[in-house]
């Protein structure tokens, strides 16, 4: 348990986690940019920060350590070579890898201490917080329908998906749209550059790919089995790849691939499907035929560093053979009823964080699903949603774990 990074389990007692606190990039969607930056609402900041401090504290509350993200970032980027790399990655993805744009963004963010640099770029930086006067003598702020050069990021508070734990390692993601790819670089220097991390963890997969995968849609089971929704935001071949490293050079041997409509509703598997005890999962019955099917794929490792795919349909038993049980518990959201279970799916009903083998930290919003967690003896902490929820992800969606204990 020494490892700086452990995870063998969706269940096992969580220890330490990562999340980020939401700041003034909320403040920076508008009506006409929450399509580019991937929100349906606009979250009211002060609210989404107290819910988001009552989340963090429900954690701490049952001995978890919280650790942050931005903070995280900020003591990576200590050493003035290494900020000045990051700086040039990061203006170079934000669109602008030379110019005078790039040079005035260099000169204006460098200026900064890293913690006040790392929070203004996850804020975004706005035309008119920059003198630049481009050669035509034109300034830029008054030559934009776009007040941002680099755009916020007001999806870093799910610190689930740019990255996910794995055994002792974890992957660093592809992302899908542009409006969270830059997310995962920051991932990579706290790895290579915090103390915490650096030199002391396996990367499964890099960012480094043209196929995206995200940590939404990858759930470790057991110390040898995994599940991966093949999704809107998680390809076939982006499994297949982080399969084939992890076949080669990790105890895992077993990738149950499942696939869920590819639309924002149901965006990860974690929003319709979830791990909360040795033998329970939450499941939204709309991923499911009437006769409880859903197509998925068994990988394992064959001969010569190939891969060898199964293909089913019964979940039930394709779980309980992975996992050894005799049963499984499919807990369906809102009760499965044709319209309490998709008003709760969306406002993350599925979306459940297990801290220890059945106790679970859930929306209160969602109060059919609560109570029938708890009629399946599940331990329920609620949180609160009223804003975190307008961001379309919940308590999973918010917490990337560091450490878990062992099952």
């Amino acid at each position: 348990m020494a490892n700086a990074i452990h995870v063998t389990s969706e269940i096992g007692k969580l220890k330490t986690v990562m999340l980020h606190r939401p700041g003034k990039e909320i403040e920076n969607i508008t009506p006409d940019s929450m399509e580019r930056l991937l929100f349906d609402d606009i979250p009211y900041l002060p609210i989404a920060q107290k819910e988001h401090d009552f989340f963090a504290k429900t954690l701490t509350d049952q001995g978890i350590e919280v650790i942050y993200f931005e903070k995280l970032a900020a003591d990576a980027l200590s050493d003035d070579g290494v900020r000045k790399e990051f700086l040039n990655r990061m203006i170079a993805e934000s669109g602008y890898a030379v110019g005078v744009i790039h040079d005035a963004l260099m000169e204006y963010l460098y200026a900064m201490d890293p913690q006040m640099m790392i929070n203004q770029i996850i804020e975004g930086v706005r035309a008119s917080d920059v003198n630049i006067v481009t050669p035509d003598l034109q300034s830029v702020s008054e030559n934009t329908d776009w007040p941002f050069l680099m755009d916020p990021m007001p999806n870093a508070y799910f610190t689930r998906d740019p990255q996910a734990s794995i055994g002792d390692g974890l992957s660093i993601n592809k992302m899908t749209f542009e409006a969270r790819m830059r997310e995962s670089l920051i991932t990579e220097y706290i790895m290579n550059y915090n103390p915490r991390f650096a030199g002391k963890v396996k990367v499964w997969r890099d960012r480094n790919h043209r196929t995206h995968i995200e940590g939404g849609d990858e759930l470790v089971l057991n110390d040898h089995v995994l599940a991966i929704g093949i999704s809107q935001r998680t390809t076939a071949n982006a499994i297949e790849d982080i399969a084939r490293n992890l076949f080669k050079d990790s105890n895992y041997d077993t990738i149950i691939a499942i696939s869920i409509p590819h639309n924002h509703a149901m965006m990860h598997l974690d929003t319709v499907f979830t791990m909360i005890n040795y033998e329970q999962f939450t499941v939204h019955p709309a991923i499911l035929t009437g006769d409880g099917k859903v197509d998925n794929w068994v990988l394992h490792p064959g001969k010569d560093g190939e891969i060898t795919m199964e293909h089913h349909t019964d979940i039930k038993e394709v779980l309980k053979k992975a996992l050894n049980k005799s049963e499984i518990d499919l807990i369906p959201t809102g009760n499965g009823d044709s319209i309490v279970a998709p008003r709760e799916q969306w406002n993350d009903g599925s979306n459940t964080l297990s801290i220890a083998p059945g106790v679970v930290v859930t929306y209160d919003r969602n109060y059919v699903s609560n109570d029938l967690l708890r009629q399946h003896g599940i331990l329920v902490h609620e949180v609160r949603s009223s804003e975190l929820s307008r961001g379309r992800g919940g308590p999973r969606c918010m917490s990337c774990p560091i450490v878990r204990e062992d099952i």
